[in-house]
């Protein structure tokens, strides 16, 4: 009489259940990831820093000729940019916070009463003064020439003769 193996022993049959039982372990496997990823929710958060801007600096700005009584002269100055990126300027105003009033006499001259100057606010022809970015460590110039910027009126008395006038300029409005 032969003995016929039980179920589980029957080697083609045990590879069989094998494989299918291999094969249903990496379906499950697949299945969940898959629930897993379309199901996953999360949270979070972040940030971003904005960067400041640097003070522009004007150089005391110095008239091109000699001032006379009812005559006007052009002012040279240069105005430096820190920042890595270009500054528009609407306008260039008297810095009436410097000097006497915005004015200021060489030594030579102190009898000279810079009362008697006056400073027109200047626009670039109706656009902005554009003053270059920054390039490596090298601020952005801009030398402007500000046409009949200033100014001495007809009571200027004679002290004024031959005097060097500083004019201070800002940012304008």
């Amino acid at each position: 009489m032969s003995r016929r193996p039980a179920f589980g022993n029957v080697p083609g049959r045990r590879r069989a259940t094998v494989a299918v039982a291999v094969a249903l372990a990496v379906a499950l496997a697949v299945a969940a990831g898959a629930a897993a990823f379309f199901t996953s929710t999360g949270s979070g958060s972040g940030s971003a820093n904005v960067g400041t801007t640097q003070a522009l600096t004007i150089s005391p700005a110095t008239p091109t000729t000699h001032l006379y009584p009812g005559g006007s002269a052009d002012v040279n100055a240069v105005i430096s940019n820190p920042n890595s990126v270009a500054v528009h300027l609407a306008s260039l105003a008297l810095d009436t916070s410097q000097g006497a009033n915005g004015f200021s006499v060489d030594a030579g001259h102190s009898g000279c009463d810079v009362s008697t100057l006056s400073y027109t606010t200047q626009t670039s022809g109706g656009g902005d003064f554009v003053v270059p970015a920054k390039a490596g460590a090298v601020d952005g110039t801009l030398a402007v020439d500000l046409t009949g910027a200033v100014s001495m009126g007809t009571g200027a008395a004679n002290a004024c003769q031959g005097a060097t006038f500083t004019v201070y300029l800002k940012v304008g409005p």
